[in-house]
């Protein structure tokens, strides 16, 4: 069924190009949203798209909810890789471009383009994701995060953040839901086709000698047919490839995987030592090793939407609509490592041990980050209206995977240590790092070092054959759900609303890991990477600006053809734990009842609701000992009530209050994981596990704004906002989080009674909290004279604060929620032009807790300018320019420590240019 569903949709999808020069009639797309057909933005109705500003702002007013609204036009004057980094010029949305998941910290980042959103202080997996109002699939193995650089910014209308849920929206999304919606054919005037090309180049990777050229096309068509125009089919399709080489600092990296830190000023006499008592932790650390490197690769993506729409008369509407994007990417990294010895010298003035680095492996590191990811949808629905009766069943479909098919890693060192190498250390005496005025580390290499990097494919023996992990993670998703509404003719009651939806939904992760000797033992002696042809040239600079050092350029097909050709498959694939060590399999079935209704009176509105859901999960794991498969299963009950209070006292203002309840499932890796059992003692057992008990992460939601409009093209929102959380869970990857051993005693375990066993599994947090502010401004100037009246500005600002307990009263700031966020923008429509310029402010955040030193991750904060720029030449022809990241700044850098910046992970990604010709028929 997998394979039959998504080459539907891709044939769906990619099969409209082919058709488009069947038919065609002269028209322009309809400048006006489509309109619903019935009220209150209600779930029982076609998906409406809002074409441009006007209609956005007033969308957002006429909300029974809180949301935020990005029409077709705004997503057409961004300068983006894709939604994800859209989306963040919306007040309260939290765009970041790593995770906790297959690709985290600086490999991710390194890819340079927005990932993930978060919405209101909330992390990213506290985001519910849909596309025509269908539950995407989360193919991301750890979390339930969904991986939204898959969609480009063309093909999709509308994006509506709803940062709170009235009772027909599904209650697992604590932070918002953020509901991407494609057009129907009665979205424009009858007959529309257009025709887009592109050209883009990313600076960065000129500045390593690359081309660092793409491109892409994508296409429209809508057309109504039938003797009454009663159907419409739409259909769109895009491709696009980009070419990056980007530059990377991975001192975090080193500090997690080699050790490479260490305070400057120790009570011991230790590789890291231990920080004095008196003594400020984050100003006593040091990074005493580096690794820098080169990113690049390519990411295709190609695919589309369709709605096929059936008016069969004035009472019954039939749709059926799909959407697929699949990406894929592919990134190498080469890295140049220095991995040192942390000495001490006692300090006869203080009694302390003072850092001093003796020794240094200088090192060449080159791995992998390769993905394919796919994300498609498909529904299949009715309207069907019979007196004051409104009916809304639909079926639906999903999925989405995110694979990780050939990472590989390869390795060399000065110091190899295998039957034929005996290399020696460099010596060095003193500190290693040193820091520009920027902030940036700066490596004091000596001669020796440098050499030994400049020339490493000649001079540092090659270390294993090869390293492969093989990881596959996606999810399927199925249901459907029925919606009815009453509409009463008199009385303060102006309609009841109930409904029923079900989703069942299959999740899979398996990942193996497969490493071979090293390669001096299978030729039989020292080798470099030179001599086995693994790499015959280097980039100049390892990172231009900043770093003169060179780096090599690996062959990876020769990487492969060197692994395989000595990896022992036939003895791996006969290890149960290697095949199934990590494989968790799970199943999610949900059921939800809910019922509403709105109070009307005069200009206050209230609309009360209670919602509830229904969770069975099951999880399937391997156990280490018994060598065979387990399972548990967890369910989970929760009600969801929620009041909206909305007052209107005239056409250009509202005023609204809520209180709403919402809750979030823990993550299958937690629930249910692989089994690991060790004796601690003769009758003594510790086994490590899921937890199936672990509670649902729930929050209260209150929600206070004022909305207001004016004729000119104004709008102001100003809004506060507070959830009050219990029970609160954050996203830890693949790594079990509050590990909380419990020891019970006398218990029987395979048959066997033993004295004590010790579990280690998850365990939930404690309470927590989010207050926030927000302001969003815009105002057009069509009131001034002659060419003045195309200027508009607008901006917004969000204040947040965040504060949960991770587990045992431990307080820390909510990951990924900046303290502030904000957006400038400045936009001209004259005529034929058009010219927007847009900054963006993301604040500083955590992003990891208890790392390295015990201490948090942390981001610097980040700003990017963007500049679009259009010309309309008439006759359906237009073209546009777009600088992403104009002025260049550092698309990533996180630190250890909220006020240290000693030990970093930083990316530099440049800018994209991108020109796009786009004809309209």
């Amino acid at each position: 069924m997998k394979f039959s569903t998504k080459l539907m949709l891709m044939a769906s999808a990619m099969g409209l190009g082919m058709g488009m020069a069947a038919s065609a009639v002269q028209a322009e797309e309809a400048t006006k949203a489509t309109e619903a057909t019935t009220k209150d933005n209600g779930n029982v109705t076609e998906v409406v798209i809002y074409a441009n500003r006007s209609t956005a702002t007033s969308a957002q007013m006429k909300s029974a909810n809180t949301i935020s609204v990005m029409s077709a036009e705004d997503l057409e004057h961004t300068a983006v890789h894709n939604v994800a980094e859209a989306l963040a010029l919306l007040p309260g949305v939290t765009v970041t471009n790593t995770g906790n998941s297959f690709f985290g910290g600086v490999d991710g980042a390194s890819r340079g383009e927005g990932m993930f959103v978060g919405v209101r202080g909330m992390n990213t997996e506290f985001t519910l994701a849909l596309i025509n109002g269908v539950n995407v699939a989360q193919g991301m193995p750890y979390s339930r995060q969904v991986q939204l650089s898959l969609l480009p910014p063309s093909g999709l209308k509308t994006i509506v953040v709803n940062k709170n849920s009235t009772a027909e929206m599904d209650g697992d999304a604590i932070g918002g839901t953020v509901d991407f919606r494609t057009p129907s054919a009665f979205g424009f005037k009858d007959g529309y086709m257009s025709l887009a090309l592109s050209g883009r180049v990313e600076s960065r990777a000129r500045d390593y000698g690359e081309d660092g050229l793409g491109g892409g096309v994508s296409a429209e068509y809508a057309r109504r047919f039938g003797n009454n125009q009663q159907f419409g089919f739409y259909g769109s399709a895009f491709y696009d490839k980009r070419n990056y080489a980007n530059s990377m600092i991975a001192g975090i990296m080193t500090a997690q995987q080699d050790g490479s830190w260490a305070y400057l000023h120790s009570a011991t006499n230790t590789s890291q030592g231990s920080n004095p008592a008196g003594f400020d932790k984050e100003a006593n650390l040091a990074q005493t090793g580096l690794n820098v490197g080169v990113s690049t690769g390519f990411t295709e993506r190609y695919g589309g939407n369709f709605s096929l729409d059936w008016r069969a008369d004035d009472t019954l509407d039939i749709y059926l609509r799909g959407s697929y994007a699949y990406a894929e990417t592919h990134q190498n990294s080469t890295l140049s490592q220095f991995v040192p010895d942390n000495s001490r010298v006692l300090s006869a003035t203080t009694g302390l041990y003072d850092l001093n680095v003796t020794k240094f492996s200088v090192r060449g590191w080159y791995e992998t980050n390769p993905e394919q990811a796919d994300l498609g949808t498909i529904t299949l629905g009715a309207v069907k209206r019979a007196g004051n009766w409104t009916l809304s069943p639909s079926i639906f479909y999903s999925e989405g995977d995110n694979d990780r098919p050939n990472h590989i890693e390869a390795s060399m060192r000065v110091n190899q240590s295998d039957k034929y190498n005996s290399g020696q250390k460099v010596d060095y005496s003193g500190l290693f790092i040193g820091y520009n005025s920027d902030g940036y580390p700066i490596p004091m290499l000596t001669p020796t070092m440098a050499n030994l990097t400049n020339n490493s494919l000649t001079l540092l023996p090659a270390r294993r054959a090869g390293q492969l992990t093989q990881q596959f993670s996606g999810q399927e998703k199925m249901g459907g759900r029925i919606d009815a509404q009453y509409d009463f003719d008199g009385g303060n009651l102006a309609y009841i609303k109930t409904g029923l939806k079900y989703v069942a939904s299959h999740r899979r992760v398996i990942s193996r890991d497969w490493t071979n000797d090293h390669l001096a033992n299978y030729v039989g002696k020292s080798v470099t990477w030179s001599e086995m042809g693994l790499a015959s040239d280097y980039f100049d600079s390892i990172y231009p600006g900043l770093y003169t050092f060179r780096a090599p350029k690996v062959n990876q097909d020769r990487l492969f053809e060197i692994f395989y050709k000595y990896f022992p498959m036939a003895t791996a694939l006969a290890d149960q734990d290697y095949l199934n060590g990590d494989t968790l399999k799970g199943d999610e079935n949900v059921a939800s009842a809910y019922v509403t209704g709105k109070y009307d009176f005069g200009a206050l509105e209230v609309i009360p609701g209670l919602r509830f859901e229904h969770s069975d999960v099951k999880n399937t794991y391997w156990n280490t000992t018994n060598k065979a498969f387990e399972s548990n299963s967890t369910k989970y009950n929760e009600w969801l009530p929620s009041l909206f209070v909305n007052y209107r006292p005239e056409a250009g203002g509202v005023y609204r209050a809520s209180l709403t309840r919402a809750y979030m499932r823990p993550a299958m890796v937690q629930l249910g994981n692989k089994t690991t059992v060790s004796g601690v003692g003769g009758d003594s057992l510790s086994i490590t596990q899921g937890n199936p008990d672990l509670k649902t992460l729930k929050s209260w939601n209150l929600d206070l704004s004022g909305e207001w409009s004016n004729r000119e093209g104004g709008y102001a929102m100003v809004g506060a906002f507070y959830k009050k959380l219990t029970d609160y869970m954050y996203d830890n990857g693949s790594t079990q989080v509050n590990t909380d051993p419990a020891t019970v005693k006398n218990v029987t375990y395979n048959g066997k009674v033993y004295d004590s066993i010790t579990y280690v599994h998850p365990t939930n947090g404690g309470e927590g909290t989010v207050k926030g502010l927000e302001v969003q401004l815009y105002q057009k100037f069509g009131m001034l004279p002659g060419w003045l009246s195309g200027f508009g500005a607008g901006a917004n600002f969000t204040r947040q604060w965040t504060e949960v307990d991770i587990g045992k009263g431990e307080k820390h700031q909510i990951q990924n929620a900046p303290e502030y966020l904000a957006n400038l923008r400045l936009n001209y429509a004259w005529k034929g032009l058009t010219v927007d310029l847009n900054h963006n402010y993301t604040g500083e955040s955590v992003i990891a807790y208890n790392n390295v030193a015990g201490l948090e991750l942390w981001t610097r904060p980040a700003k990017r300018t963007d500049l679009h720029a259009g010309y309309d030449f008439g006759k359906g022809l237009k073209l546009d320019l777009s600088v992403s990241n104009l002025f260049k700044d550092y698309s990533y850098w996180a630190h250890v420590g909220k006020n240290s910046l000693a030990i970093n992970d930083i990316v530099d990604s440049g800018s994209t240019t991108l020109v796009t010709l786009k004809y309209t028929y």
